[in-house]
């Protein structure tokens, strides 16, 4: 792919300017019944989160598993791998055991020529290495959905490769999944294609309850549009509660990012954490877990407003008849972690799917319990630390801000400098390369003036984002066979291939209008 001319690279540049986005503040305190008791009760009636550790013996909880995926690979990606790290020490630290806990990640991090802290991975700028101990169960190309699916189910035959540990869980049994990566509609990212499908992880689900293969089960999912992997597929009766960083429709955020406040150590940088991942982990941390229940933590992470906070001024790097052009990419202050607020304006919203009225159950149940926090009544977290600003960047823009980094330390006139400049032209290159395909993909199909009304149509949160979901891997396959690969940030047009196919396309006339679009729209 050639390099963009720098005039036309900050004009691309430009185009990639975040969205302003708000999470506010919302939720309510717990409620709870009133209750009595009569004279002879020697202790009082208490409600489900009430409960003391006497009330849930070992055996009434049975074995707790967990199974954590960072689902991207490269350094600009560096806070998924650290989210899934950290949350693996947390869990550790809850009593989960190590042959109880399967990792997915890349492992490209902790030893990459980029980390300036050789072998070390934080996920907080003050942070401790969250990377020691971390098991490698399934690394580099092992790292791909047909794994994740023969680990769920307990089938050892279906691996290929890794360290063979699988789920073997029984039906007595308590499950806690953790996601952390990029998204888009209807679709998780792996560092391997293919990508993890709504329906298909779904259906995996719904073979291991009907295998009875746990009790209950808690995922979590930080990606953007991660509310589309459970919108209308979900059952609210396979005792699954999910919580995801944001809905259908919305990015999730970066954090702690340079420049940002608070900022990681100088000498990183990328991105160290997302903001709904570090919020539930930082509060699980800071909480006595036998007395917090899912419902709280969800109400802690959820209600985060943002608004524009600052910008990163991506200077051309240009010769003296260059003009200096600069790009905001739009940075989002957090306000406040914990601020009570009932309503919202633009914003990425935690949500819920599947079985709520487990939201009453104990987080301890799936995270374990640290005796460090035994005494802990409130959040322990510094309240200066818990009301401080945060900011934020869009994750599809977080690679950005990790090259403009990149750029800006190099020294001038090194070839360094050079091929970081080059690869900021490329990236945005690639970008526009992937709008404007789709763009003209779309036009070929229902033509200009109609296109924008049929791709970009939203269901309702009671629909999943497509019907015929071989159509949509259809889609994506002819597109990358034909235009090339869609990246972390193409998918955010999941929704448009979506539309197309519930317009009932065919996918031979799909494939048409991608081998024409792409032959149309040239390699910039």
């Amino acid at each position: 792919m050639m390099a963009v001319p720098f005039p036309s690279l900050c004009l691309l540049a430009s185009m990639a300017s975040l969205s302003l986005i708000a999470m506010v503040a919302g939720g309510r305190r717990i409620g709870g019944a009133t209750t009595t008791t009569t004279a002879a009760t020697a202790t009082p009636l208490k409600m489900p989160w009430e409960k003391g550790e006497q009330d849930d013996p070992d055996d009434a909880v049975g074995t707790r598993w967990a199974v954590l995926v960072a689902g991207s690979n490269g350094y600009y990606n560096y806070r998924h791998q650290a989210d899934v790290c950290h949350a693996y020490q947390l869990l550790r630290r809850g009593g989960l055991k190590e042959e109880n806990i399967v990792v997915f990640m890349y492992d490209d991090i902790a030893y990459s020529t980029e980390n300036p802290r050789r072998g070390v991975i934080i996920n907080h700028p003050k942070g401790r290495d969250v990377y020691a101990g971390v098991p490698k169960d399934y690394t580099g190309v092992h790292v791909n959905t047909k794994n994740l699916y023969a680990v769920l189910l307990g089938n050892k035959t279906a691996l290929d490769g890794g360290s063979g540990k699988v789920l073997k869980s029984k039906h007595n049994d308590h499950i806690f999944i953790y996601y952390s990566d990029h998204g888009g509609p209807g679709v998780l990212g792996m560092p391997n294609m293919p990508f993890l499908y709504a329906n298909d992880f779904v259906n995996v689900l719904k073979k291991m309850y009907h295998l009875r293969r746990y009790k209950e089960m808690v995922i979590y999912v930080e990606a953007c549009e991660s509310g589309s992997i459970f919108q209308g597929l979900l059952p609210n009766d396979m005792n699954i509660y999910v919580t995801t960083a944001s809905n259908a429709e919305e990015s999730s955020f970066g954090t702690y990012c340079p420049g940002m406040s608070p900022s990681p150590p100088q000498e990183y940088i990328t991105c160290l954490g997302d903001l709904y991942s570090v919020a539930w982990m930082e509060d699980s941390e800071t909480h006595n877990l036998k007395k917090e229940t899912l419902k709280k933590q969800y109400l802690m992470v959820k209600p985060h407003d943002t608004v524009l906070f600052s910008h990163y001024s991506l200077v051309c790097p240009a010769e003296p008849e260059m003009e200096a052009l600069t790009t905001d990419l739009l940075v989002e202050q957090v306000k406040n972690r914990t601020s009570d607020r009932s309503t919202y304006s633009l914003g990425s919203h935690v949500m819920q799917y599947g079985n709520k009225s487990m939201r009453v159950e104990r987080l301890y149940l799936y995270q374990g319990f640290d005796p460090a926090n035994a005494n802990v009544t409130d959040n322990a977290l510094p309240q200066q630390q818990r009301l401080a600003p945060m900011e934020v960047v869009n994750q599809r823009d977080a690679d950005l801000v990790f090259l403009w980094q990149k750029y800006m330390r190099a020294k001038e006139g090194t070839l360094v400098k050079e091929a970081v400049q080059k690869q900021i032209a490329e990236v945005m290159a690639h970008r526009v390369r992937v709008d404007r395909s789709v763009e003209v993909i779309s036009h070929l199909l229902f033509g200009k003036d109609v296109a924008p009304k049929l791709v970009n149509v939203i269901r309702s949160p009671e629909q999943p984002i497509v019907d015929d979901w071989d159509c949509l891997k259809s889609m994506v396959e002819a597109y990358e066979e034909e235009c090339g690969s869609l990246g972390q940030y193409g998918m955010k047009h999941m929704r448009v291939f979506a539309n197309v196919c519930n317009q009932g396309v065919p996918t031979g006339v799909i494939r048409a209008a991608c081998v024409e679009a792409c032959t149309t729209v040239p390699t910039l």
